[in-house]
């Protein structure tokens, strides 16, 4: 059963490797086996390090994922450091906070151009390879606000409605070539993005007296689905946005 969900041998890129859900994606699927591409706007060393500790080969890219070029550095390196993509965790992400009735149109930009573009433009340059070996796992982060439209948070309930249909979309087109794309979609985690609401006194009770497992969730959170998604356990999962979320949405 060991050898459904071993990734040793796999080459993955994971955007926002940094901290938060992509950090602990990375050691998950690190731990698993596989070599990793850590990506983000800031340095991903630290990680790293993590990574090289466990025995596997990482490699940080500092780039600007909003620039189409970034995009295609990225593929280039990936092929070029590590001899191909087997696995891409579209991880990146960013949230802006306003009500709608204020809310800018740069902000509306960036969310959708990070959150939605850049999932789609990397998935494709990613499954260009994949398709040449007629394999490759490509998991996109979602969230509970593709389901749900959140509050003061428009362009990012937008953009992860996007990130849901663009994951059935691709899956319809690519599961043919051996590609498998799915989602994950986080419940309410502990990370960065949700700092103001957990110092919030009112939304954090909200929030938490919602939640049937009664805990923010963490990066931990996600390992075993990141593992299961991106190993041969998911050949035959196809389109499908994982929930984990503590039981939010069987509320």
């Amino acid at each position: 059963m060991s050898n459904l969900f071993d990734l040793t041998g796999k080459s993955a890129i994971v955007t926002g490797a940094s901290t938060g859900l992509g950090m602990g994606m990375t050691l998950a699927l690190a731990s698993a086996g596989a070599d990793i591409v850590l990506v983000d706007h800031v340095s991903s060393e630290e990680v790293a390090l993590k990574v090289r500790a466990l025995g596997r080969r990482a490699v940080t890219l500092s780039v600007d994922l909003m620039r189409m070029e970034s995009i295609d550095m990225v593929a280039r390196a990936a092929v070029a450091e590590l001899g191909k993509i087997d696995i891409l965790v579209n991880n990146a992400g960013i949230i802006r906070r306003v009500p709608a009735i204020d809310f800018s149109e740069k902000d509306w930009d960036d969310v959708m151009a990070l959150n939605a573009k850049t999932v789609f433009f990397l998935a494709q340059a990613a499954a260009r390879d994949m398709i040449k070996r007629k394999y490759g796992k490509i998991i996109n982060t979602a969230s509970l606000l593709a389901f749900q439209g959140g509050i003061t948070v428009p362009s990012y309930a937008a953009s992860k409605g996007a990130v849901a249909q663009v994951t059935k979309a691709l899956a319809n087109e690519w599961a043919a070539h051996g590609i498998n794309v799915n989602a994950i979609a986080p419940g309410y985690m502990a990370t960065n993005n949700t700092k103001a609401l957990r110092e919030d006194p009112v939304r954090s009770k909200a929030i938490l007296a919602r939640i049937p497992a009664g805990r923010w969730g963490t990066p931990d959170d996600l390992h075993g689905a990141a593992v299961f998604l991106a190993s041969p356990a998911s050949d035959y999962v196809n389109g499908h946005v994982l929930v984990v979320d503590g039981g939010w949405l069987a509320r």
